[in-house]
């Protein structure tokens, strides 16, 4: 079973609704919502295959603009501000929102904690995984608190998947079908009540090193799914 975890965390919120109206186009934007992840491929897809099955209308009123840096813990985090500087001065548009994306994988515990730190001091939402992404598709099966390596969810999730798709399928990284599978046999609102369910395990605690498995990528998930 996992240790005891807290919830000191950045968590979603609401982020309160912002009613001045900015010109995008021939449309109205509300609000602006950027996405930098760690992977290059995993997430970015994952995140543009939600994006697009989001409630009709919301992309007419709300912008969200996902990249994949290929970076990872604090130089994501520093990479992050820079995107958003650069595409506020291109766009003209301030960006209202600003989320990280990104794992724990092999790296130090100790730039791992500050990353998530440094985003809590900052106000950058951080969608975090102990150990990968991979976690959070995972959590759409089952739930499981036991600590495994990121090489133990893939074939979890290749033997969860084959159970639907038949013996011969094998999970990949980067897969642009993914989310749609994740959304054909998988259960979203179980994963969320599953990682939320991890979340809870931890109470007052800053070690988010040491908290494998969990997960907040929900949080980000919650917050777009909301959009309205």
């Amino acid at each position: 079973m996992a240790k005891k975890r807290s919830g000191s965390e950045p968590i979603a919120g609401r982020f309160g609704r912002q009613e001045s109206r900015r010109a995008f186009g021939t449309r109205k934007v509300r609000r602006y919502f950027l996405l930098v992840c760690e992977g290059e491929k995993t997430e970015p897809l994952y995140f543009e295959g939600l994006k697009k099955d989001l409630l009709p209308g919301v992309l007419q009123t709300i912008r969200i603009e996902i990249e994949g840096k290929g970076d990872n813990t604090t130089s994501l985090v520093a990479k992050a501000k820079k995107v958003k500087e650069r595409r506020e001065e291109s766009s003209g548009l301030p960006i209202d929102v600003l989320w990280v994306v990104f794992d724990r994988d092999a790296f130090p515990s100790a730039r791992f904690n500050e990353a998530i730190e440094i985003c809590k001091r900052e106000g950058i939402y951080c969608a975090w995984s102990n150990e990968a992404f991979e976690l959070w598709y995972l959590l759409h099966f089952q739930y499981f608190d036991s600590a495994i390596g990121r090489a133990q969810y893939l074939n979890m999730l290749t033997e969860r998947l084959q159970n639907h798709l038949g013996p011969n399928f094998r999970y990949q990284k980067n897969d642009p079908n993914f989310y749609r599978l994740l959304q054909a046999h998988g259960n979203e609102r179980q994963a969320i009540q599953n990682a939320q369910r991890l979340f809870n395990l931890y109470e007052n605690r800053r070690d988010f090193a040491d908290q494998n498995p969990c997960t907040t990528v929900h949080l980000l998930v919650q917050e777009l799914r909301s959009l309205t």
